[in-house]
């Protein structure tokens, strides 16, 4: 069994949430030492004698929803493994949750020297997740009533695509493929170099006879052209309202789920879910999110 430099109640908060430690680890690993590469925290090390000790509490600035808890913890974990320092970390929300102004999300003790060093690896991947989170949680109030789910793209930060699309989850939002190979998304290009929709089906049909294939559509006559080939989901791509809502009539009764996309807005949203259509895909989710504002005040002993 792979054992990892944070206790068990971490293990199972990662594991609850669907993520693989191992990758947690790495992600912390990599980010601490990305932080660390010119060398030590000088600044720390210069200030603080090595035995001094006290306490952080990570708290919301803002409103917002949390993702990323347990990996802010795990960070903490991973560099205190590295200087062989004793620290404990109290997860005092659960990712998924609402915060406000005030509300405490983790708690740090140990020594000063880890916990300063650890602190911006750390609130750099909580406050970008959290980002996320809260950026798709605005989505899912925006088209409560609807029927319509926000999901995300594969517009992610390189290296970060597991956690963000993580994050999507906790805001209430769906995941579209987590990467080229889970699932077929046939795009303008690759009807024009197959020759048509059906050719294009066909062709990854016989590929990978076992995914899910995705056919993006311009028009009602791809549209309509896509549910004939047996598509499972058409992406309507730059479809206004009226045309979705029409498209919807088609593919409807086959059973084929439909999904908008192309430069919408959180104020379109209402509009959109109205047509009946079953998602609307927002890269801004991930590649264009605005990081929850969490600080860092920490108490000396």
């Amino acid at each position: 069994m792979t054992t990892f430099p944070w206790p068990a109640d971490v293990t199972a908060a990662l594991e609850a949430a669907g993520l693989d430690p191992a990758h947690v680890h790495d992600v912390a690993s990599r980010t601490l030492a990305e932080d660390l590469q010119w060398g030590p925290d000088v600044t720390s090390t210069a200030t603080l004698p090595a035995d001094a000790t006290g306490t952080a509490d990570v708290v919301a600035r803002e409103d917002g929803c949390l993702a990323g808890v347990p990996v802010a913890a795990a960070v903490v974990h991973v560099l205190a493994a590295q200087q062989d320092a004793d620290v404990t970390v109290e997860l005092s929300a659960a990712d998924g949750t609402r915060v406000a102004p005030g509300d405490v999300v983790l708690t740090a003790s140990g020594p000063l020297r880890t916990l300063l060093t650890a602190e911006r690896s750390m609130l750099n991947l909580l406050c970008q997740l959290s980002g996320v989170a809260t950026g798709t949680a605005a989505w899912d109030d925006a088209l409560a009533g609807t029927g319509t789910r926000v999901r995300d793209t594969r517009k992610t930060v390189p290296g970060l695509r597991v956690l963000q699309k993580y994050a999507v989850r906790c805001g209430g939002g769906v995941n579209h493929r987590m990467g080229l190979g889970d699932a077929a998304l046939i795009k303008d290009n690759h009807v024009a170099a197959a020759g048509s929709v059906a050719a294009a089906f066909r062709a990854v049909r016989e590929q990978a006879p076992g995914i899910e294939v995705e056919v993006e559509c311009d028009t009602l006559e791809q549209v309509a052209e896509a549910v004939e080939a047996g598509a499972q989901l058409v992406l309507l791509d730059n479809m206004d309202p009226d045309t979705i809502r029409a498209a919807v009539e088609l593919t409807r009764p086959a059973g084929v789920h439909t999904e908008a996309s192309g430069g919408l807005t959180i104020t379109d949203a209402p509009a959109y879910g109205a047509t009946g259509v079953d998602y609307i895909s927002v890269g801004a989710l991930t590649h264009s999110t605005t990081v929850l504002d969490l600080g860092f005040d920490l108490r000396v002993d």
